[in-house]
């Protein structure tokens, strides 16, 4: 298995900020209440999401999304940490 995907090895020697690490955000949906219920809210309530479980989840960096994936849990020595398995990855060589 190859330690960079799509042939990045070429683009890490050439750009130092392929180093620094990014902050990636993971949709899983948005609510849309009311005032009213959001005043309203507790612990152990509820807030319905415009997603099922079984939709993808979407990646943003910022406000640009770049990829699309599934929850997973991992198994291991992890057990239990949630992670997303990608299935569609934008095309980053033009930058973020």
């Amino acid at each position: 298995m190859d330690d960079f995907p799509h042939g990045l090895e070429d683009d890490t020697a050439a750009n130092p900020f392929t180093q620094v690490p990014i902050e990636i955000v993971i949709s899983v949906g948005r609510a849309r209440p009311v005032i009213r219920d959001l005043l309203r809210l507790k612990p152990d309530s509820v807030l319905p999401l415009d997603k099922k479980v079984t939709d993808p989840v979407e990646l943003y960096v910022g406000d640009r999304l770049i990829a699309r994936g599934e929850l997973e849990e991992i198994e291991g020595d992890s057990s239990g940490q949630l992670a997303v398995r990608l299935t569609e990855v934008a095309d980053l060589k033009a930058g973020l």
